[in-house]
């Protein structure tokens, strides 16, 4: 069974069929291949996971994100940024990193991140005199902040998966988060220097940027207020999901009055589509799951790891390797729904602990989103500096650099990995 599934999701994906449905198929295939198994049990499957209270987080986190970012707050937040950054060597590029980093604590989404930041930043960088390329992979790269950042959509889905703690994972996803924004603003800063881009030389507007600040510090206020929730257990990540959407609502009501009823059916409507997308991976992948289940491919995995690696080391290794190369090939929420099933019995088997591995695996597939051949970041970025895939490829090479470094820190050095 589940080597037809294996075979029939393969060709499915060569033929660029979306990930869920190609799962759904093969499962689907898989079962009728057996021949004491109903294909009646593959409904059920599909059916079980939606009945997960944590769930109904996702809808209202991304719905609180869009009310947020898609009034003045965007706006308010690129201004901060640009005061805070710009008058440095590479400020422009910055921008980008600094933005995506604050805009993070919002959204929770790279896609939105790189598709509502790059739109603005990247024309302006590129009016600036910045290589077009470089735009792109600077946007492309900073934009996987956001899922670090709490609230994380990949990070529920993994403690889905692994029954790890959601208020844990969103402390400890908040160090790698920062990490990155540090080297990736590195990165800005010293290929400004090397290749003279041009930087913001007027003197500092101090009562303009701490105006701006003013105004962006409602929205800067939301991710503080989940993790001081979340660590003082005044309410579950579920009612913490539906608080923060009370709050996206009076914030744009009464202090950036930007509220119309237009908006808040955009964002219903929005993270209507967002979830049922998600739920649908969710399904499947329960599903192809199960079929594995059945025929033991877990236990046989980790039986091979024990044979071959011998220490938590090599299993990282191991593991990071196979994460690394499934994120080129298979988009970050769908990766994280495969993967999660096999390595969690593993790094309990090796005494790994599983808030460090779902960094490790966000962090993982991150990299897969601007890296070939199906980097969702990675296209966007190019689409919108205008510019080849190749080119800004290259230009991505030190983000690469700076990304794999912050993975070998949160791989093995455990104490990194922030706690409640």
């Amino acid at each position: 069974m589940s080597l037809i599934m294996a075979l029939i999701f393969a060709l499915l994906l060569a033929l660029s069929f979306p990930v869920a449905h190609a799962l759904v198929v093969g499962s689907t295939l898989g079962i009728m291949s057996s021949d004491h198994l109903p294909l009646f049990a593959i409904i059920q499957q599909l059916f079980a996971p939606t009945q997960s209270f944590p769930l109904i987080a996702i809808p209202f986190f991304v719905m609180a994100g869009d009310l947020m970012m898609n009034g003045k707050l965007g706006q308010y937040l690129i201004d901060f940024a640009t005061d805070l950054v710009g008058r440095f060597r590479g400020g422009h590029a910055q921008v980008s990193v600094l933005g995506s980093t604050l805009f993070g604590g919002v959204s929770g989404s790279a896609v939105a991140d790189a598709t509502a930041l790059g739109s603005v930043l990247v024309p302006w960088q590129k009016k600036m005199g910045y290589p077009p390329a470089f735009c792109g992979a600077t946007i492309a790269a900073a934009s996987t902040i956001d899922i670090l950042i709490p609230p994380s959509i990949p990070l529920i889905l993994y403690a889905l998966m692994s029954n790890a703690s959601i208020g844990g994972l969103f402390f400890a996803g908040i160090l790698p988060g920062l990490l990155l924004a540090v080297g990736f603003l590195m990165v800005c800063n010293i290929s400004a220097r090397l290749r003279g881009f041009p930087y913001e030389k007027k003197p500092v507007a101090w009562g303009l940027m701490f105006r701006r600040g003013i105004y962006a510090a409602p929205a800067l206020m939301l991710p503080v207020f989940i993790l001081i929730a979340l660590r003082f257990g005044v309410a579950t990540p579920t009612e913490i999901s539906t608080i923060a959407v009370t709050y996206s609502l009076l914030a744009s009501a009464f202090i950036y009055r930007d509220l119309s009823w237009d908006r808040v059916k955009r964002a219903m409507i929005f993270a209507g589509v967002a979830t049922g997308v998600v739920m649908l991976l969710i399904m499947a992948s329960t599903a192809a799951g199960w079929v594995l289940t059945l025929e033991q491919i877990p236990e046989r995995f980790i039986d091979w790891a024990k044979g071959n690696f011998h220490t938590a080391t090599t299993v990282l290794l191991l593991m990071n390797g196979v994460m690394l190369v499934v994120g080129m090939f298979i988009d970050l929420p769908a990766a994280i729904l495969l993967l999660a099933p096999l390595f969690v019995p593993l790094a309990q088997t090796y005494g790994i602990d599983l808030t460090q591995l779902g960094i490790i695996m966000v962090v993982n597939l991150a990299i897969g989103l601007y890296t070939p051949p199906v980097g969702t970041t990675l296209f966007i970025g190019s689409m919108l500096a205008k510019t080849s895939i190749g080119g800004t490829v290259r230009e991505l090479l030190p983000f690469y650099a700076v990304a794999l470094i912050v993975l070998g820190l949160m791989s093995y050095i455990p104490a990194l990995t922030l706690r409640l």
